[in-house]
């Protein structure tokens, strides 16, 4: 499986099965910080509701789109403090030193490395409010979280798994966690009263007042907030805006793991439907628009 990294701006792909995997091995973990993150119940149902352009270039490229958390600036309401340690914690971060630095930098580092891909645990009138003004509507895909949780963990366990970079391949720098987020009060909430928290837990901590109607769930990559990465040549990695996680929809389809895709209010269902079949991820029942 890949992890990519592109174009004129630095392109990051997470791969599933490189071509020419790189050595020595994978330094990315599989779920290292689960026992630190809510857990979803059995027969838990995900809503990833995005505009019908973004849906079919996702499947027709085969990737999962996963945006750094402190890149959430180009639409309304985006949470400008995604993942970013509390208020209340960032003096005595200040205060602690780590690895030669202070551990609010240390933080603030880990944060410009995380990734998450967000879904909604429940189908509401909100999450339709997502990937709405493009001229095609929206659409959700509903996934099976355990199915999906098992396809990424199997992709990654891969002894070719890797990372390309700039079409550089790389070793997999990224740990792949799952959770749901706990809506806090961002101003009184602390996180580093007893101990100063692992960066994972900033990424699942986001503002009750403002974001508590998301009800979300979070597949994160992460990659360690100390030192650099850089190249064989000593080129810096630049961590971009996006990342690409290798998916492959049709195998999705047929096992599943996407159990149905429901149009939103103003969905070109035609459009969509003759491109669900163009790509060969059917036969899929498109729900009456909503």
């Amino acid at each position: 499986m890949a992890l990519g990294f592109g174009l004129a701006v630095p392109t990051l792909r997470v791969m599933s099965v490189h071509p020419n995997p790189p050595t020595p091995a994978l330094l990315g973990s599989i779920e290292p910080h689960a026992a630190l993150l809510r857990q979803p119940p059995a027969g838990q149902l995900l809503y990833k509701v995005m505009s019908v352009e973004n849906c079919i270039g996702s499947i027709e490229r085969g990737y999962l789109h996963f945006n750094r958390v402190d890149s959430y600036k180009d639409f309304p309401d985006a949470d400008h403090r995604d993942g970013e340690q509390l208020p209340g914690d960032r003096a005595g971060n200040a205060a602690a030193t780590f690895a030669k630095s202070s551990a609010a930098d240390y933080y603030d580092r880990s944060r410009s490395r995380t990734y998450a891909f967000c879904a909604a645990l429940e189908d509401t009138d909100h999450v339709w409010t997502y990937g709405s003004g493009t001229p095609r509507g929206n659409v959700g895909q509903v996934f099976d979280f355990f199915r999906l949780r098992a396809t990424l963990n199997r992709a990654l366990q891969s002894s070719g798994a890797g990372l390309e970079y700039n079409g550089s391949p790389c070793r997999q720098i990224f740990d792949l966690n799952y959770g749901i987020v706990d809506y806090v009060d961002w101003v009184s909430h602390r996180a580093n009263e007893m101990r100063l928290p692992n960066p994972i837990m900033y990424t699942y901590l986001k503002d009750r007042g403002r974001f508590a109607e998301e009800r979300q769930l979070r597949i994160t990559l992460s990659a360690l907030g100390i030192g650099e990465f850089v190249l064989d040549d000593r080129t810096e990695i630049a961590f971009p805006q996006h990342l690409h996680l290798d998916f492959d929809f049709r195998a999705a389809f047929a096992d599943d793991t996407i159990q149905e895709v429901i149009c939103g209010p103003r969905c070109d269902e035609d459009f969509l439907r003759a491109e669900l079949r163009r790509l060969g991820v059917g036969p899929v029942t498109v729900d009456p628009p909503r």
